[in-house]
C-alpha cells in the first residue's frame, strides 16, 4: 500500500490543484504576492504531511504528528479561503462554497484518521506464527 491509496492523500491533491488554479485565475494581480502564496503553501503542506506522516508510520507518534500538522494546515488554508472572500478579492462565491465544503469535509477526514491510528496503529492482520523463526 502506498500514501497514494489514502482517502485523505487523494483529497488533499484535489484541493491543492483546486487551490493553485483558484489562485491563478479567480484572485486579483496583487493577491499574487499577499494571500495567494500563502494558500498555495498551506494546502500544499496539508498534502506534504500527510505523505510525510505515512512514511513514518512504523512510530506511532510521529505518525499522528505529522498527521497533525496536517490538519492545522488545513484549518490554516481554510482561515486564508475565508479571508480572500471576506476582502472580495475571491469573488466567485460557489468555488469558495466549494472548497470551503471540501476543505471542512478534509478537515473531518483528518480527524477521524488521527482517531482510527491512535487506538488501532499497527494492527497486526495476518497470523503472528507466519512470522516464528524455526531452528
Amino acid at each position: 500500500m502506498s500514501y497514494k491509496n489514502l482517502e485523505i492523500w487523494q483529497l488533499a491533491r484535489q484541493l491543492t490543484i483546486g487551490v493553485h488554479n483558484m489562485t491563478l485565475q479567480k484572485l486579483p494581480k496583487f493577491e499574487m504576492f499577499e494571500e495567494a502564496p500563502q494558500i498555495r503553501r498551506s494546502m500544499k503542506s496539508v498534502k506534504s504531511n500527510i505523505v510525510e506522516g505515512y512514511g513514518r508510520r512504523r512510530y506511532k507518534q510521529d505518525f499522528i504528528r505529522f498527521l497533525t500538522y496536517a490538519h492545522a494546515s488545513c484549518d490554516e488554508t481554510i482561515d486564508h479561503l475565508e479571508t480572500l472572500f471576506d476582502t472580495g478579492s475571491l469573488s466567485d462565491k460557489p468555488l469558495f462554497q466549494k472548497l470551503s465544503e471540501d476543505l471542512n469535509l478534509l478537515g473531518g477526514k483528518l480527524s477521524r484518521f488521527i482517531q482510527s491510528v491512535e487506538v488501532q496503529h499497527l494492527s497486526v492482520k495476518e497470523d503472528p506464527a507466519e512470522y516464528e523463526v524455526r531452528s
